[in-house]
C-alpha cells in the first residue's frame, strides 16, 4: 500500500477511523519557515466534522501535535511528525457492516485486495486520513506564502445548483463566510436548503470544488509524463469521493474551434502574457505564469441512512440500512482538502524545478 505522497517534499500518513490516532511524517520541507501552529489548527477546523448543521454530527476537536522538526517556532529541515488523536468513535454503529459489504464504498474492493479490512468506519478508506493532508497542506502553504503563491478553493455546485460565473468575479476571501463555503451568498443559501433537504431523506448528494491558485511562476511541471496537470489531477483524485478534474476550459472546450479556444499573447508592460486564460495557467504541461484554476468532481457519499440492496461477504443478497454520523454532502469538508493537496503538489513542483535549475 502506497501511503507516501510528492517526490521532494514528501507526506507520509497513517491511522485509521477507529484507530488510536491519525498522524504523519513530512519530510524535505525546508528549514527556517516560520510554523504558525493556530493556521495548521484552523486548516483542521475548517475540516473537522460536527462544525456545521449540514455535516455529521460526529464531533471530534482534531487538535494537531507536532512531535519533531520544529524549534523555536521554526522549520529545522528535519522530519516534522505530528499526530491528531481520535476521540469520539462509536465503533458500534458499523456492527451491520462487519458481514455486509456497503455499495459503492470500499468494503468490497479492500477485501478483494487484503482478505480483510476494518469495518468500522471504512478504517484507512475512511476520508478521516484526509486530516494528515490538511496538516501536510497547511505547511505548505506556509512556504508557499513566502513566495507570494496562494492556494484558495470554493464549493462551485451542489446537485443541481451551479455558480453561473467565472471565478474572477467572485471575492474569494469570503468563502469561509457561510457553512457551505461558497463566495455567491445566494447560492449558498439555495445549497444549504437542499443539502438539509438531502440529509432529511436519509440522502447524500454531490457537486465539484473549483480551485485557484495564483502567483505561481511560470515553469513548473514536466513537458512529458509529468505535466503540471497530471500531477495535479493525481494529488485531487486521490481524495476521496473524487470521479473527475477539468482544468480551465476543460470539457467545454471540445465544443469550440482552435480559434475560439487558443489564448493569444501579448505583451503586457513587457511581461508576456495571455489575453484569455481558456488553458487554465498550464500549457504544453508547464505553468505559463497566469492563475491555475480546475473543478473537482464529488460523488455523492456512498453511505446512506435508506436500506439499500447489497449483499454480504458470502454472497448473499441482503438489505442493509446504515447506521451512525455521515456527511449528507461532502463539499464543505473537502474545499480545505482540495486545497491542501494542491498546494503540496505546487510545492513539490517548485522545489523540483529549482533543484533541475541548478
Amino acid at each position: 500500500m502506497r501511503n507516501t505522497f510528492g517526490r521532494l517534499f514528501r507526506l507520509t500518513t497513517f491511522g485509521e477511523s477507529h484507530g488510536e490516532a491519525i498522524g504523519g511524517i513530512v519530510d524535505g520541507f525546508p528549514a527556517g519557515i516560520a510554523v504558525d501552529l493556530d493556521f495548521i489548527q484552523n486548516e483542521l477546523d475548517r475540516r473537522k466534522p460536527g462544525q456545521s448543521r449540514i455535516t455529521t454530527a460526529r464531533k471530534e476537536p482534531d487538535r494537531v501535535e507536532i512531535m519533531s522538526g520544529v524549534f523555536e517556532g521554526k522549520s529545522t529541515g528535519c522530519p516534522i511528525g505530528f499526530i491528531v488523536r481520535n476521540s469520539n468513535q462509536r465503533s458500534q454503529d458499523y456492527e451491520e457492516m462487519k458481514l455486509a459489504y456497503r455499495p459503492s464504498h470500499a468494503d468490497y474492493t479492500y477485501d478483494c485486495k487484503f482478505g480483510t479490512r476494518d469495518y468500522r468506519g471504512g478504517g484507512r478508506s475512511s476520508a478521516r486520513i484526509t486530516i494528515s493532508r490538511c496538516v501536510g497542506g497547511a505547511l505548505a502553504k506556509l512556504a508557499l506564502r513566502r513566495l507570494g503563491i496562494s492556494v484558495c478553493a470554493y464549493t462551485s455546485q451542489v446537485g443541481g445548483i451551479t455558480l453561473d460565473r467565472d471565478y474572477t468575479q467572485y471575492d474569494l476571501s469570503h468563502v469561509d463566510d457561510n457553512i457551505v463555503r461558497c463566495p455567491d451568498a445566494d447560492k449558498a443559501e439555495q445549497m444549504i436548503r437542499l443539502i438539509e433537504a438531502v440529509k432529511a431523506a436519509g440522502d447524500t448528494v454531490g457537486g465539484t470544488i473549483t480551485c485557484v491558485i495564483k502567483g505561481c511562476p511560470a515553469g513548473l511541471g514536466e513537458p512529458e509524463f509529468d505535466k503540471l496537470q497530471a500531477a495535479l489531477g493525481y494529488a485531487v483524485l486521490g481524495i476521496n469521493a473524487v470521479k473527475g478534474v477539468e482544468f480551465g476550459g476543460g470539457f467545454g472546450m471540445t465544443g469550440m474551434r482552435g480559434s475560439e479556444a487558443n489564448d493569444a499573447f501579448y505583451n503586457d508592460n513587457g511581461r508576456i502574457s495571455t489575453r484569455t486564460n481558456r488553458s487554465g495557467g498550464i500549457q504544453g504541461g508547464i505553468s505559463n505564469g497566469r492563475d491555475i484554476y480546475f473543478r473537482v468532481a464529488f460523488k455523492p457519499v456512498a453511505t446512506l441512512l435508506q436500506e439499500q440492496d447489497t449483499v454480504d461477504i458470502h454472497g448473499n443478497e441482503v438489505r442493509l440500512k446504515a447506521r451512525g454520523r455521515h456527511d449528507p454532502c461532502v463539499l464543505p469538508r473537502a474545499v480545505p482538502i482540495v486545497e491542501a493537496m494542491s498546494a503540496m503538489t505546487i510545492l513539490d513542483q517548485y522545489l523540483l524545478n529549482k533543484t533541475v535549475k541548478m
